[in-house]
């Protein structure tokens, strides 16, 4: 799950990226466009869910995925939408164009 959060300018956007515990791991990454694809920890909650909160510049897409116990890719269930990555699979996509 997506949650966006513009600065007053607009130039930047607080994303909250969220994996429910139905996901089944035990530990859980973000890895995408923003961050050269390397696996920023996410912090497990009380729920078991995974939450991480980024500043991303705001005004264009980023493609990402999550990586569950070091082997594992998974999309985000409510990403803005998907594309195709070259690897027979989809990436997640968060569109910060607008706000």
């Amino acid at each position: 799950m997506l949650s966006k959060h513009y600065s007053t300018t607009g130039r930047v956007c607080r994303v909250t990226f969220k994996l429910p515990a139905q996901v089944g791991a035990g530990r859980a990454a973000l890895c995408g466009e923003f961050n050269d694809w390397d696996a920023a920890p996410m912090r497990r909650l009380k729920d078991e869910s995974f939450s991480l909160t980024m500043s991303l510049p705001s005004g264009r897409a980023y493609r990402f995925r999550y990586l569950l116990d070091d082997k594992r890719w998974e999309n985000d269930w409510s990403a803005d939408s998907y594309r195709p990555n070259g690897l027979g699979a989809e990436d997640s996509v968060v569109d910060l164009r607008g706000n």
